[in-house]
């Protein structure tokens, strides 16, 4: 007895055969669409607008705003506190990084947060918390007052200020890159007689270099932008206490439009070349992990 085994004829109707259904085509192109637009409302035409109001009499004006004396002032009394402020937080950094990275410590997570504080707390609360502390009726203003140093309204307060709020980047930027490195070659090293210092500059330096200079650069982004705490601990006084964002401020209200906008438009120089920076190194980092 033979049993015969079921036989599959192909038809025209392909009924047993589930179609894909066709993926609507306007859905990425709309939601494309929407980014673009409130990119564009939000970010390009406004920067567009600083480069325009900057340079609308040409580049001679431009250039004799970057020449004004209180210009000049705000602009070197920002660069060095970006000089003071980066080598500050670097050295901060890479010690709470180092800290959190190859210890296990009650309160660890506690030290977490509070390096991830100055991304939660507004700066203008900042500057106020700077007041509290260090003002004329503050915590330490009686002492301060004793023996003769300012703080608060001054450039010390300045530096306090854009050191709080700049604080988090290098740290930040470094812990995941050791966690990742390990201690394989640290120790390693240690057993080959290396000391602490030369294990540091030969093996862990090397390992976290691009994670540093990422958090360096956001760093310093960070610190010659900042404009809500030191706006509070600085008084804003034109040629004494007053940095390049709040140069920008005063112009404008004192209705020097163009000296305004032409120190935006270094501002957002200042941002583009941050922006590649970050790009090339991220794409350095890439390069890195592929190989």
């Amino acid at each position: 007895m033979t049993v015969n085994e079921p036989s599959f004829h192909s038809s025209g109707s392909n009924t047993g055969t589930v179609k894909p259904k066709r993926q609507k085509s306007w859905v990425p192109t709309l939601l494309i669409g929407i980014a673009v637009v409130y990119l564009a409302l939000v970010q390009y035409i406004p920067a567009l607008n600083v480069f325009f109001q900057a340079f609308r009499k040409g580049v001679g004006p431009f250039l004799s705003n970057l020449t004004h004396p209180a210009f000049l002032h705000a602009a070197g009394l920002t660069l060095l506190l970006a000089i003071i402020t980066l080598p500050i937080n670097t050295v901060f950094g890479l010690c709470a990084a180092w800290a959190i990275a190859r210890h296990k410590f009650p309160g660890r997570a506690v030290v977490l947060s509070i390096i991830d504080l100055p991304f939660s707390i507004s700066p203008v609360v900042a500057g106020l918390m700077i007041v509290l502390l260090y003002g004329r009726n503050g915590w330490f203003g009686p002492w301060l007052q004793a023996h003769d140093i300012k703080i608060i309204f001054a450039f010390p307060g300045m530096v306090l200020a854009t050191a709080f709020v700049s604080m988090p980047f290098v740290a930040r930027e470094v812990i995941p890159v050791l966690e990742e490195f390990g201690k394989d070659q640290e120790e390693a090293a240690k057993t080959l007689g290396a000391n602490d210092w030369q294990i540091f500059w030969r093996v862990t330096l090397p390992s976290i270099r691009w994670g540093l200079l990422y958090g360096l650069i956001l760093t310093n982004a960070r610190a010659m932008g900042e404009f809500g705490a030191v706006s509070v601990v600085s008084g804003n006084i034109a040629n004494t206490t007053q940095s390049l964002p709040l140069f920008v401020e005063d112009a404008y209200k004192q209705y020097e439009t163009e000296a305004a906008f032409s120190a935006a438009v270094l501002l957002a120089l200042l941002a583009v070349v941050t922006l590649v920076l970050k790009e090339i190194l991220e794409r350095k980092t890439r390069i890195k992990d592929v190989e």
